[in-house]
């Protein structure tokens, strides 16, 4: 994408004036802007933007702008990235398995925070890293409300995360813990649990917290009703002044989906009319929408007539099918759709900013999107 790209009023311009029949994601700063910051103003703490999300060049550069100074990498290559677009910015390596290659590269970059989830992990770390460099010890309660848990895969429960905080602060080390409540967490007292338990795991190792980092998790609208973001950081703060009181923590997070989410709006074209109602559209689980088998099908959804008027009719479920030859391409529910759809009409996906970009493959030859800058949706 140019670094000084045209912009165009709204999507339904671009769409009425080119026709595209490849996806377009349909970025507009703005938005990105207003969330960044209900994040920085709501948050009583250091907020790092996840890299993951949503690494185009134009969203970093943005965030940045608006005043976010430290993000979450997870590679050397995010790291070179944030480097080269922000060169002072805080940043925090939370993928808490590295290869000692990876720990060098942090280093040599000047990671600012590390976290840990393993007495082997650690050894690693205290390999290389400086002594008072930050470690934040990862805990895993294992909590419902998410989509998905991270701690399948990442964090130590309360006894081993205990042990760990000890060695981090006998290694003179900067001790600090984070976790994460899990993608799409819909529930703000997992915050508060996990906050709790934070208190007890370092009242157990007998260790000050320099630092908190709560995660991400924050969640996107999907069309199926997501607290605020206000009211996740009220949770957060009064759970904080409960568990801590007067020698609480400095606060930490890491928002990736719900900060760039809503700055991008995906459009696909349908192909095909099937005489049971199912569509057939330009892109599918194999392109932009693949996080739909693990978290359902956005339902943010409106329809465009190619001249840009919106299709009104009688709601009615459709089956919604991918441009692959594989029978798996498909979103994995019925989408409500108005009952007017035709062939060459466009569907408006909103809430597309995270993670679209990243999953994309090119299987069978699809997949390819453009980025178009808009002023608002």
């Amino acid at each position: 994408m140019s670094r000084h790209p045209e912009v165009w009023p709204d999507p339904v311009t671009h769409l009425r004036a080119h026709q595209p029949e490849r996806p377009v994601l349909y970025f507009s700063p703005a938005a990105l802007a207003a969330t960044a910051r209900r994040f920085l103003s709501g948050f009583d703490g250091l907020v790092t933007y996840a890299v993951k999300a949503n690494p185009e060049r134009a969203v970093l550069e943005n965030l940045v702008a608006e005043g976010i100074s430290a993000f979450d990498v997870a590679s050397p290559e995010e790291i070179a990235l944030m480097r080269e677009i922000a060169p002072g910015a805080a940043l925090h390596y939370n993928n808490p398995v590295r290869s000692p290659a990876e720990i060098a590269a942090g280093v040599a970059a000047g990671v600012a925070s590390w976290s840990v989830d393993g007495f082997g992990e650690l050894e690693k770390l205290t390999a290389q890293l400086p002594v008072g460099a930050e470690i934040a010890v990862r805990l895993h309660l294992g909590l419902p409300g998410a989509a998905y848990d991270f701690g399948e895969k990442f964090g130590e429960g309360p006894e081993g995360a205990a042990e760990l905080l000890a060695a981090v602060a006998a290694a003179g080390f900067t001790p600090a813990m984070t976790f994460h409540p899990g993608t799409q967490c819909t529930d703000p007292n997992s915050w508060a649990r996990y906050i709790e338990a934070c208190a007890d795991v370092a009242a157990q190792a007998g260790v000050r917290l320099a630092r908190l980092n709560v995660g991400g998790g924050f969640p996107a609208d999907r069309g199926r009703g997501a607290p605020a973001l206000e009211a996740v950081f009220e949770a957060i703060h009064a759970a904080r002044a409960r568990a801590f009181g007067p020698a609480a923590p400095g606060l930490v997070c890491e928002p990736g989906r719900a900060m760039v989410a809503e700055a991008f709006t995906l459009a696909v074209r349908v192909k095909s009319v099937r005489a049971c109602g199912s569509l057939f559209l330009t892109d599918g689980i194999y392109g932009t929408l693949a996080e739909a088998p693990l978290l359902g099908a956005v339902e943010r959804v409106r329809v465009l007539a190619p001249d840009g008027t919106e299709r009104r009719g009688v709601p009615r479920a459709r089956v919604l099918y991918g441009p692959t030859c594989d029978s798996l391409d498909r979103l994995p529910e019925p989408v409500t759709l108005p009952g007017d759809v035709a062939e060459g009409d466009f569907l408006l996906f909103s809430g597309m900013g995270a993670y679209s970009t990243v999953t994309a493959t090119r299987f069978n030859g699809y997949g390819d999107y453009r980025i178009v800058t808009v002023r608002g949706f």
